[in-house]
């Protein structure tokens, strides 16, 4: 039997929502920890509280940012159980390193690696049986940040034929409807494509103008964040041109 926990970071904002989820996969016994987020020592303890009278396994981690892995390593050692991971970040040094195909047992069952880059470059994503951790490669109820939009939709279109029936994100609530999801995120990057190209033919010739115009309907506390997108997007238009 699996069972699926989330330990919610006290770290609520403008760039994290609720905050950072936090996974704990139990399998037979076994337990595994997904994203255990920054350095909090309330957060620690919590995590540390929900793996009581389990043997942890390992502590994993989607991607390098500081929101997601910092506190991999500590808790790690901690539990004695090794850290995985695509590969050092300024706040995390996995002791295993993860690629395409790679597989961590709990339980009796493997922990499928998918390499998803282009939310960033180190992003992993991790399937278990018909379920999915997106990291930031997908939230609950918003669009994400993107450093590199043509891997980013490779990344994306990568997912969209997995028989998936649901998706635990880093952020936001479970995802129950996981291939309308994954055809939505495209639809909105493209769309988002036209829309970039749309304001430069209307005078827009900077990133910030473009935010300006594209995001005017967005809180501009999250402006900072649409900037990278809309660089990833015009960096893709200039390599490989409209979709």
């Amino acid at each position: 039997m699996v069972r699926i926990e989330r330990v919610l970071a006290p770290n609520p904002g403008p760039f994290t929502g609720p905050g950072t989820n936090t996974w704990v996969v139990s399998v037979e016994g076994e337990a595994i920890v997904i994203d255990p987020g920054p350095r909090i020592s309330s957060h620690e303890r919590a995590i540390t509280e929900m793996l009581t009278g389990q043997r942890t396994v390992a502590v994993v981690v989607t991607h390098g940012h500081e929101d997601h892995a910092p506190l991999a390593n500590s808790l790690a050692a901690g539990l004695s159980v090794p850290t995985y991971g695509y590969g050092p970040a300024p706040d995390f040094d996995p002791d295993v390193r993860l690629v395409e195909g790679s597989e961590i047992k709990v339980g009796g069952k493997a922990l499928q690696v998918l390499s998803t880059p282009g939310h960033s470059d180190d992003h992993l994503c991790f399937r278990l049986d018909r379920v999915l951790f997106s990291g930031d490669h997908i939230i609950g109820g918003s669009s994400v940040m993107v450093e590199d939009l043509g891997s980013y939709l490779d990344s994306l279109r990568k997912l969209a034929p997995l028989d998936l029936e649901r998706i635990y994100p880093g952020h936001g609530e479970e995802i129950a409807e996981p291939k309308k999801t994954i055809d939505w995120y495209i639809a909105h990057r493209l769309r988002r494509e036209t829309e970039i190209l749309a304001a430069m033919a209307a005078g827009a010739s900077s990133v910030a103008e473009i935010v300006e115009v594209v995001y005017a309907e967005v809180d501009s506390s999250l402006h900072p964040l649409a900037a990278v997108s809309v660089a990833a997007h015009l960096r893709k238009l200039e390599e490989a041109g409209p979709e």
